[in-house]
């Protein structure tokens, strides 16, 4: 059975490819950009995603919240250190965020079923 996880990842990865075949260059330029914003540098890549994550929250976009969400799975952010992010969202963003809370919460959820 597929999940709203699966199916989100399924979406970025269909449209992504879509989006690379119009073979843009100011576009592939940006993807560029934002793929090499989260490899390790100064910052490792997993302080760099949680990052990412609280900026999405901030920023309310549901799908970037996904996105780092999963990441950050994969790189062993515990739920403690989510909820950290969560909170510093919450209190940066005030609470306009808090709809993007419970979706984040629920993402997480979903996750660490997976």
């Amino acid at each position: 059975m597929s999940t709203r996880l699966d199916d989100f990842e399924a979406y970025r990865a269909r449209m992504n490819q879509r989006i690379m075949e119009t073979n843009h260059l100011g576009i592939k330029r940006f993807f560029n950009l934002d793929t090499n914003a989260y490899t390790d540098g100064a910052l490792p890549a997993r302080t760099k995603e949680m990052l990412g994550l609280a900026a999405s929250m901030v920023l309310r976009c549901n799908d970037c919240i996904d996105y780092h969400i999963l990441q950050c799975v994969h790189l062993g952010v515990t739920d403690d250190e989510f909820y950290e992010i969560f909170n510093v969202a919450l209190v940066v963003g005030g609470s306009i965020v808090i709809p993007h809370l419970r979706h984040a919460v629920e993402t997480l959820d979903l996750a660490r079923q997976g």
